[in-house]
Order: structure tokens, then sequence, then C-alpha cells
């Protein structure tokens, strides 16, 4: 390999003028005489490149808009943003939207997991096609507003893979849309033994451990303890998620595991363990129906707190134990560590404080939008609830103030002082919804829980539970798919294959 490593190091006119018309990457030689300790001839002597990266766009460029997180709000914001006017670099430990509504129904084979994960290079084209937009896996590990820098550290997969390597990028306008992190509220064994339900990767990990349970459950010998426990499936939080996976995993057991795994059908249960009421957030008279049919199909629901998570059994704050073989933790979200480095002015629960705009006070060109985010106190407006429909109006309204400021001539850093922002943005709540199984669902249209309005259960609630979703898959190309998962299901029955 020691030509290549002199081709990298001493790179022709016609390779120069290429990376010069890609990008302004600053320290370009280092960056790439750097991949060449990655090669076999080096494979023990690897060391992370540690200066190179995007410097500041130029006179004849376009500004930059870094957007960090992949999710609803960063994604529906590469979705609007006008790339005639901007550059879109977007920076992410993933590179796909994940369309979490339907998560919790690839864990069970009702969808595979491409139907509800959408490439980011689909979502903004200009990503892949324009010279200057850029997708990089990595993650942000802080933020210099006064240079209008991030720094990032690349994503690797395993201990046998490259090093991570640190990278910096300028910005005219940076949008923090990471997200947030499951709860676990400092109880002990929760991230050590517990899956939470927020990637692909997490479904994945729980079709994979279900299925195993019900195969090794099946062996000669294992005693009838063991077959419980293994069998046992537990899912601690009554929102939303842990209650449409709860009906997802009953439905899976009632019309697949007890026709195809007849010899442990009796053994295999869910338990759904919340400290207060099951989806609180909902009227009182869908809760009540939600607990019936839950009940009906076989989920046992346990109020109680969770005090200690062990290998193969959770303690509850009364001393209960519960063995488990499968453990899902959905208990709500906070802010993640990286938000919480910030020094940045915060809302109260700890995410970063935005203004009406959307704006992060007192720094220039930096806006949070979505599950990191939340209102200032002296905007006198209330934290947003964490929901994908906030998350995605925020991404909307950021895209056109962004595409509005760049029309106006305030797309570089530094020049948005004497722009009309327009109006502010306002939230207005479109309603819920949640499946619970068995051709049921709850869809409750009112603006709040105080508030009057159209709330309904049963049949037709799934049909529009199941229409609603579909239309709001984002491509064509994944809402064929979901259509036709949902076909094969229904017809063939669910996919039991450990893969």
């Amino acid at each position: 390999m020691s030509w290549f490593r002199n081709l990298v190091r001493f790179p022709t006119a016609t390779s120069t003028s290429y990376f010069q018309s890609r990008a302004k990457i600053t320290n370009f030689s280092c960056f790439a005489t750097q991949f060449s300790h990655y090669s076999t001839d080096n494979a023990g002597d690897r060391q992370p490149a540690q200066h190179s990266g995007l410097g500041p766009t130029g006179q004849g460029e376009k500004p930059r808009v870094v957007v960090l997180g992949s999710g609803w709000a960063g994604s529906r914001l590469m979705k609007g943003i006008d790339t005639n006017l901007y550059d879109v670099v977007c920076v992410s430990p993933r590179n796909h939207m994940v369309f979490t509504p339907l998560l919790a129904s690839t864990c069970v084979g009702t969808l595979e997991f491409r139907s509800v994960a959408e490439p980011i290079g689909r979502i903004q084209p200009a990503i892949s096609k324009e010279p200057g937009s850029f997708f990089f896996l990595a993650n942000c590990t802080g933020v210099d507003a006064d240079k209008h820098l991030v720094h990032c550290e690349t994503v690797t997969d395993g201990a046998n893979t490259l090093n991570p390597w640190k990278f910096n990028l300028a910005y005219d306008k940076l949008v923090i849309a990471s997200g947030a992190e499951a709860l676990t509220f400092g109880i002990h064994g929760v991230k050590e033994y517990a899956i939470f339900l927020r990637e692909v990767h997490h479904a994945q990990e729980i079709r994979r451990k279900l299925l195993l349970n019900l195969m090794l459950s099946d062996v000669p010998g294992i005693s009838e303890e063991e077959k419980r426990r293994l069998l046992h499936c537990v899912v601690v939080g009554g929102g939303p998620t842990g209650v449409e996976f709860s009906g997802e995993l009953s439905d899976f057991i009632m019309r697949d595991v007890k026709q195809r795994y007849a010899h442990v059908k009796d053994y295999i249960h869910v338990t759904l363990i919340e400290a207060n009421e099951i989806l609180s957030s909902f009227d009182d008279r869908l809760r009540r129906y939600a607990t019936k049919q839950l009940t009906k199909s076989g989920v046992h629901l346990v109020r109680g707190i969770v005090k200690d998570v062990e290998p193969q059994k959770i303690i509850l704050n009364d001393g209960t134990e519960v063995p488990y073989g499968l453990l899902v933790w959905s208990t709500g979200v906070g802010p993640s560590p990286f938000i919480k480095s910030l020094e940045f002015p915060k809302s109260p629960g700890g995410r970063i404080g935005i203004d009406e705009w959307l704006q992060v006070p007192s720094v220039q060109d930096v806006y949070s939008i979505g599950d990191c985010a939340g209102f200032v106190e002296s905007t006198g407006k209330s934290v947003l609830p964490a929901l994908a429909q906030v998350a995605e109006r925020q991404g909307k309204y950021l895209a056109g103030l962004l595409n509005n400021i760049g029309k106006a001539g305030g797309g570089r850093a530094n020049s948005v002082e004497d722009i009309d922002l327009g109006a502010p943005f306002v939230y207005k709540h479109l309603g819920s919804m949640a499946t619970i199984g068995r051709f049921k669902a709850l869809v409750d249209l009112r603006q709040s829980k105080e508030a009057k309005g159209l709330s309904m259960a049963g049949f037709a609630s799934w049909f529009i539970w199941r229409s609603a979703y579909l239309t709001r898959v984002i491509s064509w190309r994944n809402r064929f798919y979901v259509a036709i998962n949902w076909l094969t299901t229904f017809v063939f029955g669910r996919d039991i294959s450990r893969i």
C-alpha cells in the first residue's frame, strides 16, 4: 500500500482541483495523509485525524446550514430548506430518519425494518448531488458559537473497526436537532439489561431476543420456571410507545405464536408496568377502553415503580420481584449528555432554551428544534411535549424562516440583525392516536386534556390510525413498503424467522 500513501501525500493538480470543487476542506492533505494510517500496512498504528474539516464559506459559495440530527425535526427542516440559497450539511450517528409511530410493529414482524427507515439522501437529494452539501456519520462533541464551529467525531462500529477521528465544521447557520435520550431515573441496571425502543437497531434487538427466547424455551430439559421466565415480556412505561408495543406483542402471541410454537403457547405472557395511569394524555373513557382491551388480550397491567433491575428480574418499590426474559423500557425522554454539556440558555427540564422564533437567545445564528429544545421562561410559554408532530412542525417552520432570511440576504454568519423574522412559531395540537392491537385503536382529537373534541375507539379508530400514518410516511417508496407489509401480514401472518 506504499504507492497509495505516496499518491495521497502528493496529490496531482487534477485531484486537488476536484476536491476544491467538491468543497472547501481545510488541511485536506493532512486529512488524507491520516487516512493512510488505516491501511493494512499500518493496522497496529491507528491514529485519528484531529484538525480536518470544512472551513468557512467564501464569497463565491452559498451559506452553509449545519444540521445536527436526522430525526423528525432535522429531517423536516432539510426537506424544506431551499438548496438554491444554502448548502446543507447534516451530522448524525444514523444516515436515515426513523418513522417512530410504526417502529413497534417491526419488533414482531408486522412491518419490515426498511419500511420505517427513510435515507437522508432521499429526504434532501442535494446532500448526494450538490458539491457543497454533505452527510457525515458522526456525533457532535461541542459547539464554539463565537467561532461558528462545531466539533465532531466519527461513528464507528465495534472495537475491531477504524478508530474514530475528529473534525471541525464551520457554519453560517446551526440547527441543533439532536433529539433526546430515554429516561432511566438513575435506576440501577436499566442501561445494562433493558432495551429501549427508539431506533431501528433497538427493534432488531427486541425481535432477535424475543424469537431466541421462544426457541430456547422449547429445548428439552428446560424447567417450567425457566420457561415462564424466558417467555415473560415486561414493558415498563404506559405511554403511547409502551402501550402500542404491548398491543402489538399480545396480538403477535395470540395470532402467530400460539399457532407456530404450540409447545410453549401457555407460558408466554406480557406485563405492562406503569407508575400512574396508562395513556395519561388521553381521554378518561379511552383510557378505560384501552385497559379493558389490553387485559382481554392477555396483557397483565401492574401499577408500580421499578426500584432495581437485575439480569433476570426487576424489583418494584414494594419489594415484588418480577422475572423477565425480555425487558423493554419506555418511560419518556430527557436531555442527552451532549445537550447538557452545551453552555447555552436552558429551558425548564434542561433542554436548550429557545425564543418564539426557535433561536437560542444571546447566541448568533444558532437554532434548536425537536425534543432537545424548549421555550425559555422569559417567553411565557410552556415547554412543548416530546412528540413527533411538534418536531415536524418546528422543522417546517424553521425551514421557511431560514429561506426567508436567505432571500433577504441574511444567510451569512452574523448578518440577521436587521431582518424581519416574521410571525413567531405557534404550536396547535392536532390530537393523539395509539393502537392497542387486535384491529383496535384510540383516536383523541382534542387540542388539550381539558378541551372538548372528538374522541373514539375501536375498529374505526384503528382504520383511521393506519390511514393517517400511511399518508404521513415520508416517501411513496416507503408507503408502498408499509402497505404491502400490512397486506402480506394479514394474509400469511407474521414472519418468525430469526435473521
